[in-house]
């Protein structure tokens, strides 16, 4: 039923399809609210998250660990994802088959992560209807509070047809 109506919805209210998919991934992984991360926003192969700092996420130096950046990271890109895969959400199998992180300077106070795919999502759903499968980057820029980039990473997605 969600097959049908996700791609009907998404040519008449797409910020509503991609509202619902934001609350959905956020009340689905339970990793992502232990840590504390916020998907903040979702579109047309675009996300953001953001984590407060917090003695929970902190390392033994005092600042945010390796694996909360990674995590905020990785959450944005699958945001980022599953905009650019809205209309066909329900009958797809997102797997994040790659990661690269670089950690460019110590990560301090809060941070969010702004992720994009080179690619639109038409561009990306056209290539899974005409191949049966599509592979792309999900760049994601990791700032601190003041703006300054600390972290990048590159996730590459695989996107399937679910299995029945």
């Amino acid at each position: 039923m969600l097959k049908i109506i996700l791609p009907l919805l998404f040519k008449v209210r797409p910020k509503m399809v991609y509202d619902m998919i934001r609350q959905q991934m956020v009340g689905s992984l339970p990793f992502v609210r232990h840590c504390g991360i916020d998907l903040v926003s979702i579109g047309d192969g675009t996300a953001e998250a953001r984590v407060t700092d917090r003695a929970e996420v902190k390392n033994h130096i005092g600042t945010p660990h390796a694996g909360v950046i990674f995590t905020l990271a990785e959450t944005a890109s699958g945001g980022a994802m599953a905009g650019a895969m809205a209309p066909v959400l329900a009958g797809i199998r997102p797997v994040a088959a790659q990661a690269t992180i670089q950690y460019l300077a110590v990560a301090k106070g809060d941070l969010r992560a702004v992720a994009r795919t080179g690619r639109s999502g038409a561009d990306l759903r056209a290539e899974l209807e005409s191949s049966g499968k599509v592979r792309f980057p999900v760049e994601v820029e990791i700032l601190d509070g003041a703006g300054s980039p600390v972290s990048k990473m590159v996730v590459e997605w695989y996107v399937s047809p679910k299995r029945s």
